[in-house]
């Protein structure tokens, strides 16, 4: 039973097959084995791809099945129609859009076992990958916040310079009256004179000043303050909103590329161990010699093609002979009187009739 399902796979027609010795049967096992267990490998490399997709094991094992029943088709149509002849080089040219097409498939299968292979090492890459990415993040969102912030920050520092500055001429103001009350300069008289009083009204009312300055930048100071402390939210809420995106960037490209940044040595022999596999069935027929089942089957597609030769020279025999016979009768025909005179008669009639139906046609119009 075993051996009947491997011999399907290897593609060969089975009623010429079980009449041929075991080794030959034994080497389209062998075709039939290898076909099979690569679209076994197929199913799987495709389920855990389209698993990191879909990320559902139940729509990736059906999607899988239907690719691997796809690579198994492919193979076995590919074993198949390859044909032992008697030129190496004519079965080699005839291979080789095969071959092309093995290659595929071996790439095609080999990527994603190769990503399950190394999903350590990838998820490595993804990771650095995803650091660099939100800090890219951050520093593109806070370009949007920052020139505001720092524009509210410069407002905020010239309130409290103009603080400053009315406080050092409060200062000012209050060192001059002092030192006039100590007779240190001004007029140098020691006692508090009407200098004094007029340099004090001045200190009181840059006092005042001052008092009410303080309050309505600090006011103002506080307003600002608010206004950096909502951008600063909204900047986090953004890179909030945007983090997610860069955590699920784990996609089958992104793998794909993450595989491709790894040291190459490694995927570059899985995937010749699958070229290997793929191709075995085609280069175990082209080196094999022509063995019996291609001589059976060489004879029984030679035997239909004569038949069907035969049938097409045979009715083309009975195509000119029936030209023959009908040019040569018709030829002794066309010499009778009989045939002229009666045809001649019919001519005669048929021109009667026309031309009674033309003048009665015109006869009512008129």
């Amino acid at each position: 039973m075993l051996k009947k399902f491997f011999l399907t796979c290897s593609g060969v027609d089975l009623d010429i097959i079980k009449n041929c010795a075991n080794g030959e049967q034994n080497k389209y096992v062998g075709i039939g084995a290898t076909v099979f267990f690569t679209a076994i490998m197929a199913t799987i490399a495709s389920s855990y791809a389209l698993y990191t997709v879909f990320e559902n094991i139940y729509t990736s094992i059906f999607f899988g099945l239907i690719w691997g029943l796809l690579i198994f088709n492919l193979d076995r149509f590919i074993v198949s129609t390859i044909r032992k002849n008697d030129s190496k080089w004519k079965e080699i040219v005839q291979a080789l859009p095969r071959l092309i097409l093995a290659i595929i498939i071996a790439i095609v299968i080999s990527k994603p076992l190769e990503m399950k292979l190394f999903e350590k090492e990838i998820n490595q890459v993804l990771l650095t990958e995803k650091n660099q990415m939100t800090l890219d993040n951050k520093t593109q969102i806070a370009q949007q916040f920052t020139p505001e912030i720092q524009n509210i920050q410069s407002e905020i520092a010239g309130l409290k310079s103009e603080i400053t500055l009315k406080e050092n001429e409060t200062n000012v103001l209050y060192e001059t009256y002092i030192a006039e009350a100590e007779g240190r300069k001004g007029t140098k008289l020691l006692g508090k004179g009407p200098v004094y009083k007029e340099k004090r009204e001045k200190h009181d009312a840059a006092l005042a000043e001052l008092s009410q300055l303080k309050k309505e930048n600090a006011e103002k100071i506080k307003e600002k303050e608010k206004a950096i402390v909502s951008l600063v939210e909204n900047q986090k809420t953004v890179e909030t909103k945007t983090q997610p995106i860069i955590s699920n960037f784990d996609g089958l490209m992104a793998r794909i590329n993450a595989l491709n940044k790894l040291p190459w040595l490694p995927s570059f022999f899985i995937f010749l161990l699958f070229l290997a596999i793929e191709t075995s069935p085609i280069f175990a027929k082209l080196i094999a010699p022509k063995g019996e089942y291609d001589y059976k089957l060489e004879d029984k597609e030679t035997a239909l093609q004569t038949w069907v030769a035969q049938q097409v020279n045979q009715r083309e025999e009975m195509l000119q002979a029936d030209i023959d016979i009908n040019k040569k009768i018709y030829s002794d025909i066309k010499t009778e009187e009989e045939l002229f005179a009666y045809k001649q008669k019919m001519a005669r009639d048929l021109m009667k009739l026309q031309a009674d139906s033309f003048y009665k046609k015109q006869q009512k119009m008129l």
